[in-house]
């Protein structure tokens, strides 16, 4: 007990550690808080082998390597580089689609500086950060305007909470997914404050199902892609294309969220259920959301394009 207690008394201080030429040096290479923190962990560590052992190095030459050690752990940073084995080209739990060199350049080269980010140069007065991909969008897609967030939960939350807060959604009980990180279709709908209608069954929903459901309190009618499973045997849906005539018969917004965002035809790749977001563009629909981290090949983000109209209601959220 005596030689424990004696232990004890000899554990250095923090102060003394401190003032030791390693701990002069590293409060000049890292964070103060961090060397604080390791010292006195590492001293915490010393203190229960004395009391639980007996015997330890307490000495501040003994501790200084695992302080060193501890230092170097806190301040490093937790995002590294890996190599990519698992079978799966875009993995969303290894960083998405890696970004290519020509994009990391200009992202180094304008980010490094200040930018015209929300300045219009040609006016010489305040521009709309919005301007630099609702043009690009438009070119690409065909559709009239877009908005990127964060990503395509905020897509379709942001486009929710717009276009249906208070009103009820429709869609159809097999397409209320959930995806990755246990993201899930009514809780998004549920937390933007639109009010979820389903419709149908879970391997069968008709037309019919859609169309008795529309009521004054109708405010959209969601489409979601099957990207991530799907329904096989005794099954049907309705082609967009009938639910674009069933929106414009009743004067209700046919919303489509795609999920992975392909930008072109996998068709010729042997991949045929896929559909790109220029034909989803094309058949009509209002608003099309779509991740911009995953087939698109970009950063992580959330994209919206369809009508001007719509999209201007979203831009005015908050939110954006």
């Amino acid at each position: 007990m005596n030689e424990k207690r004696n232990l004890l008394k000899e554990l250095p201080s923090v102060d003394e550690i401190l003032k030791s030429p390693e701990g002069v040096k590293w409060c000049d290479a890292y964070p103060r808080r961090f060397v604080l923190k390791a010292i006195r962990e590492i001293i915490d560590i010393r203190r229960k082998e004395i009391i639980e052992v007996s015997s330890t190095d307490i000495s501040v030459e003994g501790m200084l390597k695992d302080i060193e050690s501890k230092i170097q752990k806190l301040s490093a940073l937790s995002l590294k580089p890996l190599i990519n084995a698992t079978g799966i080209v875009i993995h969303t739990n290894l960083g998405r689609s890696i970004l290519s060199d020509k994009i990391l350049e200009n992202v180094r080269r304008v980010s490094a500086n200040y930018s015209n980010l929300e300045y219009n140069l040609e006016e010489g007065k305040r521009g709309k950060r919005y301007a630099h991909i609702t043009g690009l969008l438009r070119e690409i897609t065909g559709a009239e305007s877009a908005l990127i967030v964060n990503n395509n939960a905020a897509a379709v939350f942001l486009s929710l909470g717009t276009l249906a807060k208070g009103k009820e959604v429709i869609v159809s009980r097999g397409e209320l997914v959930e995806i990755g990180g246990s993201f899930r279709l009514p809780d998004v709908m549920a937390s933007s404050g639109a009010i979820l209608r389903e419709v149908g069954a879970t391997n069968k929903t008709h037309l019919h199902d859609y169309k008795s459901a529309i009521n004054e309190n109708t405010a959209l009618i969601l489409k979601v892609h099957q990207s991530n499973y799907r329904i096989e045997g005794f099954t049907e849906d309705v082609s967009i294309e009938e639910l674009k005539k069933l929106s414009e018969r009743h004067n209700v917004p046919l919303m489509y969220d795609l999920g992975s965002g392909c930008m072109i035809d996998l068709r010729p790749y042997g991949i045929h259920s896929e559909p790109s977001v220029q034909e989803i563009v094309k058949s009509g629909v209002d608003i099309v959301t779509f991740s911009g981290d995953k087939l698109l090949g970009g950063p992580q983000g959330g994209v919206i394009v369809g009508m001007k109209a719509l999209i201007e209601r979203m831009q005015k959220n908050p939110l954006t």
